[in-house]
């Protein structure tokens, strides 16, 4: 397990320095093509809650994306993570670009009031991520449990959401890591196993 822990601490800090590299490269054109791209996908979800995210340090802003889905209308619902506390699956908060937002765990904001909801597609912040569908996050586990939790009682579809460059060969996986079922770049959409 110690060697499993060190991999995913390497990984992690490189992965760190080529998303802000790919961050700072990408403004303007690409990130836009990232979030048509994710908007395309997102496509079939219409009538759907998708929980999107606030953007931290150098994510990929899924916002543009997140507000456009919200147009679709008929029962279109977009929500936003909420940490209850460590070792905790996440909650999910009614979200649209007008609503107050304060600060939450972590420095992501979330909304100050709305109802809670239950997602049937998550759009994914990472750091890295591979063609076998893993990623890797923060380390918190945050996602994982929530994807365990949410796919033992319904169809959930995962949507990572990340920069071409954040692709590593292979990100070290143990047992509680869930797969992602697509992921968008600005560079195109990859379907693990597919």
């Amino acid at each position: 397990m110690t060697d499993l822990i060190e991999a995913k601490a390497a990984t992690r800090r490189a992965a760190f320095a080529a998303r802000k590299a790919a961050h700072a490269a990408a403004a303007g054109e690409p990130a836009e093509r990232a979030c048509a791209r994710l908007y395309s996908v997102l496509a079939p979800c219409a009538g759907q809650v998708a929980a999107g995210y606030m953007p931290i340090r150098t994510e990929i802003d899924p916002r543009p994306a997140m507000a456009a889905h919200l147009a679709r209308g008929a029962g279109t619902r977009v929500a936003v993570p909420v940490i209850e506390g460590e070792g905790r699956p996440l909650l999910f908060r009614d979200w649209r670009p007008e609503v107050a937002m304060v600060p939450g765990d972590f420095g992501a904001l979330i909304p100050e009031t709305g109802d809670w909801l239950l997602p049937t597609v998550l759009i994914v912040p990472m750091l890295a991520f591979d063609w076998r569908g893993y990623r890797l996050g923060y380390g918190g586990g945050f996602y994982d449990r929530t994807l365990e939790g949410l796919r033992a009682r319904m169809p959930v579809i995962a949507i990572g959401f990340a920069y071409a460059a954040q692709e590593v060969e292979e990100v070290p996986v143990e047992a509680t890591d869930q797969p992602l079922d697509l992921i968008v770049t600005e560079a195109g959409v990859i379907r693990p196993g597919g």
